[in-house]
């Protein structure tokens, strides 16, 4: 991001609070990541594995947590908290903006917070309370009896509260069993965009403290996920599942019906969850197995054809 204007070291680290090493007149022109950094960029480093990579990239201001030796024709800004610091700067120079006089529907007997911003498009059902300093973007449908915590983001396009997916075998059709629970987002839940989170059939579905998912996940009915997990895109979790806390599933788990995912589980990409998992270990494969006897499965796995061919020698 190029900043609106050419900024001198010395204003930058007043912004955060940070000791300048280098010129104080120094121009600070933009502020990037480190893969996307050019020169006249701030870029940051919060681990010692990274700092040369930092130090020797384009970006010619690094806000670093150590005070190391100033490459030349660089300048450094010291931080006890990089990552917050390069955030705040972030924040400054694009800060959130509330819509202006946006059109949004809101049904009967529900409630928003102090200091949420609504988008344009969005749909709040009946029943549905909302906290404070949420906000809901453009398009997003919360069906009735939703509860929505404080300080929850939901992206675009995300549809909380939808029906579940549950039916009974008829001799000749499927019939529908009728949802009467909630959905329940608790303080500090991040939604992305395009996501779908059902309700309980008649229970609760309920998404934990600090939880976070990313663009395209499916939340069946009646789970209850955990404080401080990760879920990442494409992910799908059928019904009546329960995630424990800081718990991750990266992009594209499959997760099945009825299970417990432990406490710390990480379950690797593209894995299908078939069966409970203890927390505190990592998984991959489908079906998912401890990460290390996954991997060596496959080593062996490679080697076979080798073996074909020596065994018809």
């Amino acid at each position: 991001m190029k900043l609106d204007r050419n900024y001198s070291l010395i204003e930058i680290a007043k912004l955060i609070n940070a000791k300048a090493i280098g010129d104080e007149e120094f121009v600070v022109s933009g502020i990037n990541e480190i893969h996307m950094v050019t020169s006249g960029d701030i870029t940051f480093v919060d681990h010692e594995k990274y700092y040369n990579k930092a130090l020797n990239s384009n970006a010619t201001t690094i806000i670093i947590n150590k005070d190391v030796p100033c490459p030349e024709g660089k300048t450094l800004l010291i931080s006890d908290d990089p990552f917050r610091d390069y955030n705040y700067l972030t924040k400054f120079f694009s800060p959130l903006q509330q819509p202006e006089n946006p059109i949004y529907t809101i049904g009967k007997n529900s409630s928003v917070g102090i200091n949420t911003y609504i988008h344009q498009g969005v749909v709040i059902g009946n029943n549905v309370k909302i906290g404070d300093n949420c906000i809901i973007y453009p398009n997003v449908v919360i069906y009735d009896h939703s509860i929505i915590g404080n300080n929850v983001i939901i992206q675009a396009n995300t549809v909380i509260g939808g029906d579940a997916f549950y039916y009974k075998r008829r001799p000749d059709y499927y019939e529908k069993m009728h949802s009467c629970g909630r959905t329940v987002l608790e303080d500090w839940v991040e939604i992305g965009c395009n996501c779908t989170i059902d309700r309980g059939v008649s229970g609760d579905t309920i998404i934990g403290q600090g939880t976070k998912l990313d663009n395209l996940v499916q939340i069946g009915h009646d789970n209850v996920i955990g404080k401080n997990c990760i879920i990442a895109s494409q992910c799908g979790i059928a019904g009546v599942t329960t995630i424990e806390d800081e718990v991750i599933l990266w992009g594209q788990v499959g997760v099945t019906k009825d299970i417990i995912i432990g406490k710390g589980a990480i379950v690797s990409a593209k894995s299908g969850v078939s069966k409970s998992l203890e927390g505190g270990k990592s998984y991959f494969g489908a079906p998912a197995k401890e990460f290390k006897q996954a991997i060596l499965e496959l080593a062996y796995i490679a080697k076979l054809p080798k073996m074909f061919k020596d065994l018809k020698k």
